[in-house]
């Protein structure tokens, strides 16, 4: 860590610094904002759970014409206009006691989930590159995960649905977190330049950086299939399919699902660092392998919790796969977005980033579909069947992307022997 931080240029440790306090307000929100919707509002459940589509939504439709305008005129600005919704929305979702209020807070909040992640991937792909990025998108995924994590623990010890007023705090909180990076782009950061200089753009009519040619791209199409897999079958599961199984089939309490999750973050915190020394100079595809049998491993140990439902064993399965599968995106999220930027250049960094974002986005908005669908039907065997079917693709396509990803990509260098 030590070494990895001195490697780092002064904008990085800026970015790299302030990324636990200002996700720590996401974290206080994200658990509770269905019950605050429901239990404090008043909206009825199935209106709430509609309500809380409109940030992935709004996100996946803002995300296209987000990566465009990142590399017409940079990450900073239009993140800093996204920020500035996430502002707006929080602050106006505090004091939402009408639906239609709530909703327009929902989408402006939406507006910064779209261009958020292709803006920050693309600052940060600026600012470090070669071996450095992979590690860098690894430590910053670990504190991401650590200032959710701590943020939800503190969002529960501290919200009541009786006390309105705690709830108002905490959107406020998470409001005022986001003033935080705007800061950050408004003062050290203000003279990063993601963006191709003016006389290196060429007419857009015959731009070979559109998103039809990026995705004409064999190694960019079966990334982003592999990405859209891996979004449905993991994180498409987290927050609906995973915590139904482990209610309606597991049987096991909510206390254990809320446990669950902190298992997740702690095994991300605590293992990221030294899955990043271990993958280090192999090729990013066969981390990919790895990963899909690790995530196939955990998804046939939840099923398994189903065959002892109500029981101390399927408690222990339960907490048990959220360890595995949290192993396993210690090792997704290091690759897969240090493998796009390297696919990418300054003339389409935004757009590429665009796209990791877009399928990560689709998957975790069709993944719950089909969860419910599966387990509403009480088609509990084949909803693990699906996800396993869903790792062993995952692995397919890690081998076909092999074949068509620059070496350099792939995390080794074009000249260096390879580390099998």
């Amino acid at each position: 860590m030590t070494a990895f931080w001195s490697a780092l240029p002064t904008e990085g440790r800026w970015l790299l610094s302030t990324v636990a306090i200002s996700t720590l307000g996401r974290g206080l929100t994200l658990p509770f904002t269905i019950i605050y919707l429901h239990e404090v509002r008043g909206f009825d459940l199935a209106l709430s759970g509609a309500l809380m589509s409109l940030i992935a939504v709004t996100g996946l439709l803002v995300t296209g014409p987000g990566g465009t305008l990142i590399d017409r005129y940079g990450a900073r600005p239009v993140l800093l206009a996204g920020l500035a919704s996430m502002v707006a929305g929080a602050s106006l979702l505090a004091f939402a006691t009408h639906a239609a209020v709530a909703a327009v807070a929902l989408v402006l909040m939406g507006v910064n989930f779209g261009v958020s992640w292709p803006g920050f991937n693309a600052l940060i792909a600026t600012v470090v590159d070669g071996d450095l990025r992979q590690q860098y998108f690894g430590v910053n995924f670990a504190l991401v995960n650590l200032g959710i994590g701590v943020g939800g623990v503190i969002g529960g010890f501290f919200v009541d649905v009786a006390e309105p007023a705690t709830f108002t705090a905490i959107f406020l909180i998470d409001a005022a977190s986001a003033l935080i990076p705007m800061a950050l782009l408004l003062g050290p950061l203000r003279h990063v330049r993601t963006h191709a200089a003016p006389e290196e753009h060429v007419d857009e009519s015959a731009d070979p950086a559109s998103y039809r040619a990026i995705l004409r791209r064999p190694a960019i199409l079966w990334l982003t299939l592999l990405t859209f897999i891996a979004m449905f079958i993991g994180y498409g599961q987290l927050e609906a399919g995973f915590p139904a199984f482990a209610r309606q089939v597991s049987e096991v309490s909510t206390r254990v699902v809320g446990l669950s999750f902190a298992v997740n973050t702690a095994v991300i915190v605590v293992l990221q660092f030294a899955v990043l020394k271990l993958i280090a100079g192999h090729r990013r595809t066969r981390v990919m392998q790895v990963m899909a049998v690790i995530w196939a491993g955990a998804w046939l140990l939840l099923g398994a919790t189903g065959l002892l439902p109500d029981s101390i064993a399927a408690a222990i399965g339960v907490l048990a796969f959220m360890g595995v599968f949290a192993f396993g995106e210690t090792m997704l999220q290091p690759t897969v977005p240090a493998m796009y930027n390297d696919l990418a250049t300054d003339r389409n960094r935004g757009r590429v980033n665009a796209i990791n974002s877009a399928a990560f986005q689709g998957g975790a908005i069709t993944g719950p579909i089909v969860a419910g669908l599966l387990l509403g039907e009480g088609l509990d065997a084949w909803y693990i069947a699906t996800m396993v079917a869903g790792c062993a693709a995952i692995a397919l396509l890690a081998v076909a992307l092999e074949r068509r990803v620059p070496a350099s990509a792939n995390g080794v260098p074009a000249r260096a022997p390879v580390v099998e």
